[in-house]
C-alpha cells in the first residue's frame, strides 16, 4: 500500500500522543491548551469505593473548570462531602449512572459568585429525613451565578431543598428533582431563569418557589414541567403545599405545566403582579387550585383545566390592593367542599373580565362575584355554569362596587342561577329569572338559566 504525505502526517500525530500518554499519567495531557475531557477517575476519584472521594473530587473540578475542560463523572457511586464549583466548571456524567452521594447535612455542591457552570447528566443523593430549612441545606446551592444549567440531573433525598439557587440566570431543565423535605427547587431573586420540562415529586411542603426579597421584576419561565405529590409538613394556611408557588415576583409566566395531588394549591401567586397562568393541567387539589391573593396588579388566567379541588380559581385580596384580571377560557369541574367551606368555580373581586369558562359541579357558586363590600368592576359574560348550587353569586353590600352580567347560560342549579348575596348568604329572588333594579350595583341583561 502506498502512502501519501497527509495520511504519515496523521500517523504521525498518532505516535506522538501515544508516546506521550506512554511518558505520563493523562492528566498531564489534559492540562495541556485545548484539554477537551478530564475524567475525574484521573486524579485518583474511585467508583463505587467505600472511601470518602471530596478531596480528588475537588481537585478535579479545581482543575478543569481552571482549563475550560468539561469534567466527565463515570457511571459509579461517589461518597463525598461538600464540593465547591467555580467559574467554568462544567460537569458531565450518564444519567442515572453517576451517583455523587453526600455524607454531610448541608449544602453539597455550592457555587457563589460565579460564570458559567453547568451540570448535565448527575445523580446528587441525599438524605431524606426530616429537619432543615431553605436557607441551611440543599444538595445544590448557588447564588449570583451568570450562566447556570441544569439539565438531565437526578436530584433525590434532601432534608431542606433538592435546589437552591439565588440570584441566577440560566436553564434548570429536563431534571427530576424529589424527595425534598422543604422544597424541590426554590429561586430567590432570579434574572432570566428558564424552569422547564422537569419532573417535581414527592416533596414535604413545596415544588417549586419562585420569590422574591422585595417585590420586583422577576420574569422567571416554568413551562412544561410535572409536578405531582406534595405535601404540606410544615403546615399553615397556604404557604405550604403547593405545585408551584410565586412570590412578590413580577412578569413571572407559568404555562403548560402537569400538576397533581398537592395538599393546597397547584399555582400560587401572591403579591405577584403581571402574572400570566396559562395552559396548565391542574387535578386532585386540596384547597384552591389556581390562586392570586394578596397585593398583586395584574394577573392573566387562561385556558387552564382544574379537575377537583376545594376551589378553582380565585383572585382575591383587593382589601389588600389585589386587583386586576382577565380569567378566560378555563375548564373548572368536580369541586367539593373542605370543612364546609370553598365549592366555587371561580371567584374574582376587583377589575376583572370573567369570560368563556365552563364551570360543572360546584358546591356552592359556579362564579362568586366580591365579597362583602369587596367588589369593584366586574364582569362576567359568556361563561356555561352547571350543576351548581347558585350559578352566578355578586355582592350587595350597601358599599359593594358594579358587577356586569351578560349571556351567560347556567343549568341545574339548585338554589337560583344568579342572586345577589349578603357574603355568602342568598338575598332576594333569582335575578337570572327577575329583574335586578333593586340592587343599585349589579346589572344582569342577556342570561339563560335552566
Amino acid at each position: 500500500m502506498v502512502l501519501d504525505r497527509r495520511q504519515i502526517m496523521i500517523g504521525g500525530a498518532g505516535l506522538g500522543a501515544g508516546l506521550a500518554t506512554a511518558a505520563g499519567p493523562r492528566i498531564a495531557l489534559a492540562q495541556g491548551a485545548d484539554a477537551g475531557t478530564f475524567s475525574v477517575t484521573d486524579f485518583g476519584v474511585q467508583p463505587n469505593a467505600r472511601s470518602d472521594q471530596t478531596k480528588g473530587l475537588q481537585a478535579a473540578i479545581d482543575a478543569a473548570s481552571k482549563s475550560g475542560a468539561v469534567l466527565h463523572i463515570p457511571g459509579g457511586i461517589y461518597q463525598a462531602g461538600m464540593l465547591t464549583l467555580k467559574s467554568n466548571t462544567i460537569l458531565s456524567g450518564v444519567p442515572g449512572k453517576s451517583v455523587l452521594n453526600f455524607r454531610g447535612d448541608g449544602f453539597f455542591l455550592v457555587a457563589k459568585s460565579a460564570q458559567n457552570i453547568h451540570l448535565s447528566g448527575v445523580v446528587l443523593k441525599g438524605k431524606t429525613a426530616k429537619g432543615g430549612n431553605e436557607y441551611n441545606s440543599a444538595l445544590l446551592n448557588a447564588d449570583k451565578i451568570e450562566g447556570l444549567i441544569v439539565t438531565r440531573c437526578k436530584i433525590t433525598g434532601s432534608i431542606a431543598n433538592g435546589i437552591s439557587i439565588n440570584r441566577c440566570s440560566g436553564h434548570i431543565a429536563d431534571n427530576e428533582i424529589s424527595h425534598a423535605y422543604q422544597t424541590g427547587l426554590f429561586c430567590n431573586d432570579s434574572r432570566g431563569l428558564d424552569i422547564s420540562h422537569n419532573h417535581v415529586h414527592d416533596c414535604g411542603n413545596n415544588g417549586i418557589q419562585v420569590w422574591r426579597s422585595s417585590s420586583g421584576e422577576d420574569g422567571t419561565i416554568v413551562a412544561h414541567n410535572r409536578i405531582d405529590d406534595i405535601r404540606s409538613e410544615a403546615g399553615g394556611s397556604g404557604e405550604n403545599g403547593n405545585g408551584i408557588n410565586v412570590f412578590r415576583a413580577n412578569g413571572v409566566q407559568v404555562t403548560g405545566n402537569r400538576i397533581t395531588d398537592c395538599a393546597f394549591s397547584a399555582i400560587r401567586g401572591n403579591a405577584a403582579s403581571n402574572f400570566q397562568v396559562i395552559g396548565n393541567s391542574c387535578a386532585r387539589l386540596g384547597e384552591v387550585a389556581i390562586y392570586a391573593e394578596f397585593g398583586f396588579e395584574g394577573v392573566i388566567i387562561t385556558n387552564n383545566l382544574v379537575d377537583k379541588a376545594a376551589m378553582g380559581i380565585s383572585v382575591t385580596n383587593f382589601n389588600e390592593g389585589g386587583r386586576m384580571a382577565v380569567v378566560q377560557g378555563n375548564l373548572v369541574r368536580n369541586l367539593f367542599l373542605r370543612a364546609g367551606d370553598r365549592g366555587i368555580g371561580i371567584a374574582v373581586e376587583a377589575d376583572a373580565m370573567v369570560s368563556g369558562n365552563v364551570i360543572e359541579g360546584a358546591p356552592r357558586s359556579g362564579i362568586q362575584i366580591g365579597w362583602g363590600k369587596h367588589l369593584r368592576d366586574v364582569s362576567a359574560t359568556g361563561n356555561l355554569i352547571r350543576e351548581a348550587r347558585i350559578g352566578i353569586g355578586i355582592s350587595a353590600a350597601p358599599d359593594a362596587g358594579y358587577a356586569f352580567i351578560t349571556n351567560n347560560m347556567i343549568s341545574k342549579t339548585k338554589d337560583g342561577g344568579i342572586r345577589a348575596m349578603d357574603h355568602d348568604k342568598p338575598l332576594g329572588p333569582d335575578l337570572a329569572k327577575s329583574s335586578s333594579e333593586s340592587y343599585r350595583n349589579i346589572a344582569v341583561f342577556g342570561n339563560v338559566s335552566l
